[in-house]
């Protein structure tokens, strides 16, 4: 697990609701895509996990 990932993942376990961002790459096309922090952030949070479009 990264450092970011696992950081947050401890945190996690105080905390009420943590929010990451995902990636958003355009070619031609919208293409939304989790990145690794939010991969791992989704699958080991202790809380809920929110996930946000860039704008």
């Amino acid at each position: 697990m990264q450092n970011t990932t696992k950081a947050l993942d401890e945190q996690s376990r105080h905390a009420f609701m943590v929010v990451v961002g995902e990636h958003h790459r355009n070619r031609g096309y919208e293409v939304h895509r989790f990145g690794s922090v939010s991969h791992g952030v989704v699958h080991h949070a202790h809380c809920p996990v929110a996930v946000t479009r860039p704008r």
